[in-house]
């Protein structure tokens, strides 16, 4: 991808900012244009979508061959037609978004979710190439969660992004939570999850919990707090994410990078999520089954990154015959944090999605 000699304007818009930039022959180049996401209708938000895009191409000082970029959904993102949006009030009633911007510009316009587009870009030249850079067998399967504001997700299969026929593949944030059936995984795995589960703990309201940094740091002895209160969340917010990662890896038998604002505390909850990967059923008579088939690492744990990287092929005889084969006897996938950084893993993940089409 690095040699495609290509450029493409990218542009990573959330419910604060928009955040505009231009990514040339694989890499990020440039400084970026923000502008506020705020806008009063649909005329004026597309009016600053075309702005920003003029501004970052002028910046650029060469002609763009696409635009790419992510966008809330739900959206039938094949057609880059964005539906009801409720952190954008002005998208109403299907809004042809690709077309007016194509319209606009003259060049091709592709849109994704965030979450697949940052599943892509570690996909492609983040994380599993890191881990294909040292493994002894290739992977070409990564999951992507993100931990933020909300719980998002991506899929990459075969080293391609997997969108589902419905524009709505790896929508990890609809799985029911581990705590309470009725609620959605994403009530405990985002912001305000983590200061609720802090708030139950300590018997504080919601409104008095500190922010996720801050229990980040209460956790680990870096500032005053309840700190066993802390470390309990992170453990309860550690075991409903690895249930809803084995969920889907049960189907997508991938490697899996977790990225967002919340992955930064992962040293005080990726252990667990890990342990919590490799536990058990119970089976009738108390057998104890593997949750998954496959062995989870943690990527970042120096002994278990090298257990994970450790071939496992084994040479066997063929009967009846004078022939050999290799097997490789263990089920393994490595469980990573963003290497890129989710908002550069984004950009880039909406490159190689553009040139791929292109």
């Amino acid at each position: 991808m690095e040699n495609s000699n290509r450029t493409v304007l990218v542009l990573d818009a959330g419910g604060t900012n928009l955040v505009f930039n231009v990514v040339r022959n694989g890499k990020i180049s440039g400084t970026p244009v923000i502008l506020p996401a705020g806008s009063e209708s649909l005329d004026a938000f597309i009016q600053k979508l075309i702005a920003g895009f003029k501004t970052i191409n002028k910046q650029n000082g060469s002609v763009a061959d696409a635009i790419s970029f992510c966008f809330p959904g739900p959206a039938d993102y094949e057609n880059g037609i964005i539906g009801d949006l409720e952190n954008m009030p002005v998208f109403k009633g299907g809004v042809p978004l690709k077309k007016i911007l194509e319209n606009h510009f003259h060049i091709p316009v592709f849109i994704n979710n965030d979450g697949d587009l940052f599943t892509l870009g570690e996909a492609l030249g983040g994380v599993l190439e890191e881990m294909n850079q040292k493994a002894t067998k290739p992977y070409k399967n990564l999951l992507g969660v993100t931990l933020g504001t909300g719980f998002g997700g991506g899929l990459v299969v075969d080293n391609k992004l997997f969108r589902g026929d419905n524009s709505a593949a790896a929508e990890i944030n609809r799985m029911s939570s581990l705590l309470n059936r009725n609620e959605s995984v994403e009530e405990v795995l985002s912001i305000r999850g983590i200061k609720r589960l802090y708030a139950e703990k300590s018997g504080i309201d919601i409104t008095a919990s500190p922010e996720p940094f801050e229990l980040y740091q209460i956790a680990v002895g870096k500032k005053p707090g309840n700190r066993a209160e802390a470390v309990e969340a992170w453990d309860v917010f550690a075991t409903v994410l690895a249930d809803a990662i084995a969920n889907a890896v049960a189907l997508t038998d991938s490697n899996v990078v977790i990225g967002g604002g919340l992955s930064g505390a992962y040293p005080v909850f990726l252990p667990k999520t890990v342990e919590c990967l490799n536990g058990y059923f119970l089976g009738t008579g108390g057998k104890k089954i593997p949750r998954l088939e496959i062995k989870a690492f943690n990527w970042h744990d120096k002994l278990q990154q090298k257990e994970f990287l450790k071939s496992d092929y084994k040479t066997i005889a063929v009967p009846f015959s004078d022939e050999v084969v290799k097997w490789n006897s263990e089920k393994k996938i490595a469980v990573a944090v963003s290497l890129l950084g989710t908002s550069n893993a984004v950009a880039l993940g909406a490159y190689h999605f553009a040139v791929n089409c292109l």
